[in-house]
């Protein structure tokens, strides 16, 4: 019998096996009892009516998908308000719609980083980000994480055009960027009379929660609309839908539009998903507390679970991320979580690279106090 070209697939299954880190998937049903603090839903939007509407009146106008790519037949008059919407209410330029907020972040690095150019990337950055820049053109060089200084050694070896690229909020331990110190290196860069460094940030878990109103990283850190900055965002998080956005200057748009390639042979997004987000901005526009509530949540899940001794980050936005002893006690701590009615992420190698497994928890605006109450005495008891 001829062997299978796949025997190395066998050989590292069992290599996940024998480390514990083999991952699963668990369909969940539509009527689960779960308290969820694992998905990203900040602001408790998915499943809010005036939203689940939208999305429904949106498939029942232009039917279940986009239908072509956005430059072909993909875009509808609902990609162009939310697009409009979205970069008025962050403060920028110009915005463009994807199918996700990972087609989105690879689009701005490859488009924007042309050979002969420089990418200064975060140790920390987002797996899209770090696929963005394997995918670009130009020369990456992966910087210690959060650290000014070490993007300005970077910089000042650059030649050509460059870009300082970094998450907002940083997705395993929810903590923030420097962006103000990061866009100040970045304008340094440039010798008198030539343009210093663009800076390009993912705003994944800043939008909805961070800035006046939810307005964004970017607002928050005076950065909104310069034109040397360009954000990304997705609409799956805050906004409860589904999709990835750009924004920033209107000439960096367009250059998207033309030289993007999981803009221009992606399929658009899905009509329904696209109004979906755009109910969401607006209750989100009409309804600002509910940045603040989530932050609130945030903080007092830290503040109770490190009061009880366990090893927490303090979180700058709606992740909280509580250390674990090792890949097998984090999956042993979820699971126990989940029998007891809590659904807690749990983030083990290789997909942290330090190495250090954890219980990651997203704070809800939606979250009640008395749920609070539960997910708290849930997660103490698992950990005995």
């Amino acid at each position: 019998m001829t062997r299978s070209p796949f025997e190395w697939i066998d050989e590292q299954a069992r290599a996940r096996r024998r480390a514990g880190l083999v991952r699963t998937l668990r369909p969940r049903a539509a009527d689960s009892t779960l308290l969820d603090l694992a998905g990203n839903d900040y602001l408790g939007l998915a499943r809010h009516p005036e939203v689940t509407e939208a999305a429904a009146r949106a498939a029942r106008a232009w039917g279940g998908g986009a239908t072509g790519s956005r430059l072909v037949s993909g875009s509808t008059e609902l990609h162009a308000e939310l697009e409009y919407e979205l970069a008025a209410f962050c403060g920028f330029e110009s915005a463009l719609v994807f199918s996700s907020g990972y087609a989105a972040n690879l689009a701005v690095v490859t488009a924007l980083a042309p050979h002969g150019s420089l990418i200064v990337s975060d140790a920390g950055n987002h797996a899209s980000l770090i696929d963005g820049c394997r995918l670009a053109r130009g020369t990456t060089q992966v910087v210690a994480h959060a650290d000014p200084e070490a993007v300005r050694k970077a910089l000042g070896t650059r030649t050509g055009p460059a870009i300082v690229v970094s998450d907002t909020v940083f997705s395993v331990d929810g903590d923030a960027a420097p962006l103000a110190e990061l866009a100040a290196a970045c304008r340094e860069s440039g010798e008198p009379g030539t343009p210093g460094a663009a800076l390009v940030m993912d705003d994944a878990h800043g939008l909805g929660v961070l800035g006046d109103g939810g307005r964004g990283a970017a607002w928050s850190a005076g950065l909104a609309g310069a034109p040397d900055v360009v954000t990304t965002v997705t609409l799956s998080k805050s906004l409860g839908s589904q999709g990835g956005a750009v924004l920033g200057p209107a000439p960096v748009i367009d250059h998207l539009v033309n030289a993007a390639r999981t803009f221009i042979f992606d399929t658009g997004l899905a009509p329904a998903a696209a109004g979906a987000a755009l109910a969401a901005l607006r209750l989100l526009r009409g309804e600002p507390e509910r940045a603040a509530r989530a932050r609130a949540v945030a903080t007092a899940l830290y503040a109770r679970l490190t009061a009880e001794g366990l090893e927490a980050v303090r979180p700058d936005a709606a992740v909280v991320s509580v250390r674990a002893p090792s890949p097998e006690q984090a999956l042993r701590w979820a699971a126990d979580c989940r029998e007891a009615g809590l659904a807690v992420g749990c983030f083990r190698p290789p997909s942290v690279p330090d190495g250090i497994s954890r219980l990651r928890l997203t704070a809800r605006a939606d979250l009640t106090d008395a749920q609070l109450d539960r997910a708290v005495g849930v997660i103490i008891e698992a950990r005995r």
